[in-house]
């Protein structure tokens, strides 16, 4: 979850690393560090803290030299502080490491290294890296980082320097993700694609196992058995800007604000007015592909969890197709249950989810056929899936998923509609309904998101709430768990969202005066229902917020407060409801004085367990 930026070529080294670090920061801002080569030593500056406290420092004390590694750390090993950043070297200070990633046996090699006389300066794993680096050196570094990597067990992007090598910049990855950008002159490492978009669009993606070595004027990519590698390059097709914040306070309203164009984009020749099917880009499923699956497994985490529970029941409402929604920190180790006839989709916004990953490889052992749904080209989720189907949503820079999360949705209807046309399941009549509602759906945002004075109002009412409970049945409940987590991720209000029904069996002896309830009511076959669980919590003394559909104003008899949206078939509310609670989350966030972008804990991409 941490960030790692290298640079070799021309350049003032700090200045691309520090502007890197700054576009990466979303994957961790425990504190951050640089480490240069300067005339015949490499000089280390990190600092706990936001990577402003390292950006004023080198301001004041610049560091010459054209090649550097850079890391923004998010703490797993030894808590934030100055000695537990990275960069980490050895005790002579000739060998430096970067680190993103868990080594699971660093225990064993650190007390292997003690007995040899080493002495450790920080709790961290990654300091292990480089006296072991040190403790094997045979005069080539990079034979010296292939031996090092025998003994690490666990998962790794490495960036490393050395000055008894200057002129090479090693990168390898296990796990963790790690690209070259290759430029003229310069060549370049990082953890993701907006690191170093200023300064080239042609990238590498490196595979599980593979080394990088770079120099100024050439890459060489070695296997794991050290043979070269022919690798084809990509080019970036998005611009710099997208990963800006344009003129908006925070990443996180900018990236709400773009979902109309996401959601355009992700259906943009996949669900065309006059074509009366779905084209899943490159995927084949078709009929006898689908007769032959008997059962569907979806699996993701948080965010791209709720939008798998949206995608299980659509897919079970249209196709009638048994689905299960697993969370892949549980499915990696239950021993599942799925075969040949079983059909694996994962969702991950940046396709290097540490758990859905190892989720998807255990699928693919077992014989399951895996559909990807992920943001991010070229990713590890995207590389190693059977059948691929992209989000459009652009680069999403805020720790909370926003705009990932409503072309995920969009992306799970698709899926929905394509098996169940396949399988004639449903009628054409109903197909065009469905589709015909769902191309409305960034119009129908965007009216939301022309007038949000009322929910700006509510936030400014109720931004200091302690609790706070979420309701909602059907579409609505799993619509309620991703509102409820967007709250509690960047106000760190306690919320808890649950199934209306069950307010009875535990949940309504927590309602207590001022309480405040978002209720959900946007499905009308389950609409009166809603209704007589929001007079159970006002008897017990809630304030209650209702959200339903535009032509339900009786709503207003029995909540407090009402914020409506467009009206719509019930199937396609998860979309535009979910604005609403973005929006509502975010404003409670700003009037509490949250870092909105960089929630306290929380890292963008999640790539250890």
């Amino acid at each position: 979850m941490c960030g790692i930026v290298g640079y070799i070529g021309n350049k003032k080294a700090t200045e691309v690393l520090i502007n890197g670090l700054e576009k990466l920061e979303y994957r961790g801002y425990d504190s951050a560090g640089i480490a240069i080569y300067n005339q015949g030593k490499v000089e280390i500056k990190k600092f706990k803290g936001r990577l402003a406290v390292l950006e004023e420092h080198v301001q004041e004390n610049p560091v010459e030299g054209t090649l550097g590694i850079g890391h923004t750390r998010w703490a797993t090993h030894g808590a934030p502080s100055d000695i537990n950043s990275h960069p980490h070297s050895n005790t002579s200070g000739d060998i430096v490491v970067v680190h993103n990633g868990i080594i699971e046996n660093y225990m064993e090699l650190k007390e292997e290294l003690e007995e040899k006389g080493y002495q450790f300066r920080s709790e961290t794993d990654t300091e292990v890296i480089a006296h072991l680096l040190d403790h094997l050196y045979t005069g080539d570094i990079v034979e010296t980082v292939r031996e090092v990597l025998t003994r690490l067990n666990g998962s790794y992007a490495l960036g490393v320097i050395s000055t008894k090598e200057p002129h090479k910049l090693i990168g390898v990855r296990k796990d963790s993700p790690l690209i070259v950008g290759l430029g003229e002159g310069e060549n370049f490492i990082a953890s993701d694609v907006p690191a170093i978009l200023k300064h080239t669009r042609k990238v590498y993606f490196l595979e599980d196992n593979e080394l990088a070595i770079l120099e100024r004027d050439k890459v060489t990519i070695l296997d794991k058995k050290g043979n070269s590698v022919k690798k084809e390059s990509f080019t970036v097709n998005w611009d710099v800007s997208a990963a800006e914040k344009g003129g908006y306070r925070h990443f996180m309203i900018k990236e709400i604000h773009e979902q109309p164009k996401g959601l355009r984009d992700t259906m943009t020749s996949r669900l065309m007015e006059e074509k009366d099917q779905v084209i899943l880009d490159k995927i084949k499923l078709d009929k006898k592909t689908l007769e032959n699956i008997n059962r569907i497994v979806i699996v993701a985490c948080g965010t791209a969890y709720h939008a798998g529970l949206v995608g299980k029941y659509v897919i079970e409402r249209f196709a009638r197709i048994p689905v299960e929604t697993e969370v892949a920190s549980e499915f990696r180790y239950k021993n599942p249950i799925i075969d040949q006839h079983s059909l694996v989709i994962v969702i991950s916004q940046s396709g290097e989810t540490a758990d859905t990953l190892a989720a998807l490889r255990l699928a693919k052992k077992k014989g399951a056929r895996i559909m990807a749904i992920t943001n991010v080209v070229g990713s590890s989720v995207a590389r190693e899936a059977d059948d691929l189907l992209y989000t459009w949503a652009g680069p999403e820079i805020a720790v909370a998923s926003t705009k990932a999360y409503s072309t995920q949705l969009i992306c799970m209807y698709m899926i929905a509609l394509h098996i169940a046309l396949q399988l004639d399941k449903i009628t054409v009549e109903f197909f065009k309904k469905v589709k015909d509602a769902l191309r409305k759906t960034p119009q129908m945002v965007e009216e939301i998101l022309d007038n949000t004075h009322d929910i700006q109002r509510f936030a400014d009412h109720h931004f200091n709430v302690q609790n706070t409970f979420f309701l909602g049945r059907g579409l609505d409940y799993y619509t309620a768990l991703e509102g409820s987590l967007k709250l509690k991720e960047i106000s760190y209000i306690h919320s808890e969202a649950y199934p209306a029904g069950e307010l009875k069996h535990g949940t309504i002896a927590l309602i207590e005066e001022g309480t405040l309830v978002v209720a959900l009511a946007t499905q009308r076959e389950l609409y009166e229902k809603l209704l007589s669980n929001i007079k159970e919590v006002k008897a017990r003394g809630a304030h209650v917020l209702a959200i339903a559909q535009g032509d339900k104003k009786d709503i207003e008899k029995v909540a407090d407060e009402v914020f409506y949206i467009p009206e719509a078939i019930d199937e396609i509310s998860p979309i535009t409801t979910v604005i609403i609670l973005q929006l509502m989350a975010y404003y409670i966030s700003v009037a509490r004085g949250c870092d909105v972008d960089k929630p306290r804990n929380l890292a963008k991409s999640v790539t250890v367990e």
